[in-house]
């Protein structure tokens, strides 16, 4: 049987921790940043780590693991 095939937008959008969670870029961040308040820049600085119903999903489509 074939290896199965990593999607590519989940190689490209998302890490892994050190303890197996999931992490991902904050939306709203590339473009029309005139229109959003400070606040809600700062408060979308960085990533976060997505909750345990949508990693399931994630993990199914890279099968063998994120790098």
């Amino acid at each position: 049987m074939p290896k199965m095939k990593t999607k590519s937008g989940v190689k490209k959008r998302f890490k892994l921790t050190a303890t197996g969670k999931i992490k991902h870029g904050v939306a709203g961040k590339r473009h029309r940043l005139m229109s959003h308040n400070a606040k809600y820049i700062r408060q979308n600085r960085g990533t976060e780590v997505i909750s345990d119903a949508d990693a399931k999903t994630i993990k199914k489509w890279a099968p063998y693991g994120l790098n």
